[in-house]
């Protein structure tokens, strides 16, 4: 075999690899797009929206926003304290919520409230949402259906 006839093999391969490697990529980021449909609507997009929910009800801290979701959900969902407080971190930074130290009981805890800016964004993420909750919705009914009917 020449040296021509194999640097075309080899630049055929290369070819083929990065073909292969483009299909592979975009396979992945279909997984990845099916995953976050349905997952992002609780992590990104509900936990953000039900605290901004549960603070419109009233002023309260973070454990007790946890609580109250556990309540509200019968059991079914208790978000944990470690990813409550790290999202009123930041949804305090885009003054969304204040927060305030609050030594009254003699335990220091912050109390959040939510700001007009946060009533603003909860009224548009529910809108935003709203489709996205009816999707995953229906797509776990299917799911159940076709495996326990």
């Amino acid at each position: 075999m020449s040296k021509i006839d194999m640097g075309r093999d080899t630049r055929e391969e290369e070819k083929r690899l990065y073909e292969e490697y483009k299909r592979k990529l975009a396979e992945l980021k279909k997984v990845q797009k099916e995953k976050e449909a349905v997952g992002q609507v609780f992590t990104k997009g509900l936990l953000p929206l039900y605290v901004l929910y549960i603070l419109s009800n009233g002023a309260t801290n973070g454990n007790d926003i946890a609580h109250k979701i556990g309540e509200r959900t019968k059991g079914r969902w208790i978000p944990s304290t470690g990813g409550i407080y790290p999202l009123l971190k930041k949804l305090e930074k885009e003054k969304m919520v204040v927060g305030k130290w609050d030594d009254s009981s003699k335990k220091m805890q912050k109390i959040y409230t939510i700001t007009e800016i946060g009533l603003k964004e909860l009224e548009e993420r529910k809108e935003l949402l709203k489709g996205k909750i009816q999707e995953a919705l229906e797509v776990f009914k299917i799911v159940y259906k076709d495996l326990y009917d």
